[in-house]
């Protein structure tokens, strides 16, 4: 909306000069250039004074002129002016919003990531695009993303420790619930997905007393739960890892050094 109404201005003021400029030319006798300027300084009320209308219809086409290009340069301007603010302020917005997605992987995400991706009796089909080099380009990011939108994974509940997790995630309850109320996540679709899906585990984890007798049905219905907070979780931190990448490579080696899918992964540096 904002883009369609700075193109309705340009173009007015476009029209403008471009009316100005061969009404001054012809009834003037201004030479092409001079009467582009005198249509310049005009419509922008600037008025030098160095070129003035001599004719009754010259000074007609100037009063045109700043009625009709006075309003388009001005709206111009200022709404050029507001793209810029809103385009800092986006930047902003989206700052804000990496912190929060990076406070999310260093106290809950990566942990929580690990935990799931041991009970994914297919991840060797998708694990080598998700150990991340410090040398990957966005290129490489790109096919990364490209093969997890391929992926479905399979989930075994049975291999995990139902306990251990419902306490972990209830432990971590009120953090994803402070991110889940930021206003900044209304501009990230996605991550507020992912959190829907692992609070929905909790929540489901947390309604059932005894986990430890759940018939196969009840564990395949938590399998599909999981698998979808899974999925979502392996996308947002694929993207986290891009974003440290292209911003805070500090921050980008400490994550590739705690890359739950790296086998070989350590945080001392050897």
């Amino acid at each position: 909306m904002k883009n369609s109404r700075i193109t309705v201005f340009v173009a007015l003021f476009l029209t403008a000069l471009l009316f100005g400029t061969v009404g001054f030319s012809l009834i003037e006798g201004l030479a092409f250039l001079d009467a582009l300027y005198f249509s310049v300084v005009t419509v922008a009320t600037v008025g030098y004074g160095d070129i003035v209308p001599k004719t009754t219809a010259g000074r007609m086409l100037a009063i045109a002129m700043i009625v009709m290009g006075v309003g388009a340069f001005t709206g111009v301007v200022a709404n050029g002016a507001e793209m810029v603010l809103n385009r800092r302020d986006r930047q902003l917005r989206r700052q804000k919003m990496n912190m929060i997605v990076g406070i999310f992987f260093s106290e809950a995400g990566v942990r929580l990531l690990g935990t799931l991706l041991a009970g994914d009796r297919t991840i060797e089909d998708i694990r080598g695009d998700l150990i991340i080099q410090a040398n990957w380009t966005k290129r490489q990011f790109a096919l990364s993303h490209k093969r997890l939108r391929d992926y479905t994974g399979s989930i075994d509940v049975r291999s995990y420790d139902l306990e251990e997790i419902r306490s972990f995630l209830q432990d971590k309850g009120e953090l994803i619930l402070r991110i889940f109320e930021n206003p900044n996540l209304l501009e990230h679709e996605s991550f507020t997905e992912m959190l829907r899906a692992v609070l929905h585990v909790k929540e489901e984890l947390l309604s059932r007393h005894d986990l430890g007798s759940l018939p196969q049905t009840d564990l395949n219905h938590l399998a599909t739960d999981f698998k979808r907070a899974y999925i979502e979780l392996i996308s947002e931190w694929l993207h986290y890892m891009e974003h440290l990448k292209a911003h805070y490579p500090y921050l980008f080696s400490l994550a590739i050094r705690k890359n739950p899918f790296d086998r070989q992964a350590s945080v001392v540096v050897r």
